[in-house]
């Protein structure tokens, strides 16, 4: 880890402050970089998802415009969900675009990693 360099000495109890502060983040730092792990994997779980409900749309031969019909969402609204430009759609969007497609949506609580 590159060191900051100062132009004025930190005083002892800067110093004390700062060791403290240094050896809580090492200390806390495998938790964080585990949930953020954690995190990405569930990003990428609905990214495949998505993925998952676009090509059944497509094996349907579903439009855009039919897919907004189905479901009363907006067509930028289903555009960004397909793309990933919506990073947290509900629950809700996603039953709706899983039955205009014909498919149904299932939830699964898991143990996590960290148990």
């Amino acid at each position: 880890m590159k060191r900051s360099i100062r132009k004025r000495r930190l005083t002892p109890a800067q110093a004390r402050k700062y060791s403290r502060v240094r050896a809580q983040v090492e200390e806390e730092l495998p938790q964080i970089l585990a949930r953020h792990h954690e995190r990405e994997e569930a990003r990428a779980d609905l990214k495949r998802l998505l993925g998952e409900l676009q090509a059944a749309r497509k094996k349907q031969g579903l439009s855009l415009a039919d897919l907004t019909r189905l479901t009363g969402m907006d067509r930028s609204a289903l555009t960004k969900l397909e793309t990933g430009q919506r990073a947290n759609p509900t629950v809700e969007t996603l039953i709706r675009y899983a039955e205009a497609v014909g498919k149904r949506l299932v939830v699964e609580l898991a143990d996590s990693e960290s148990d």
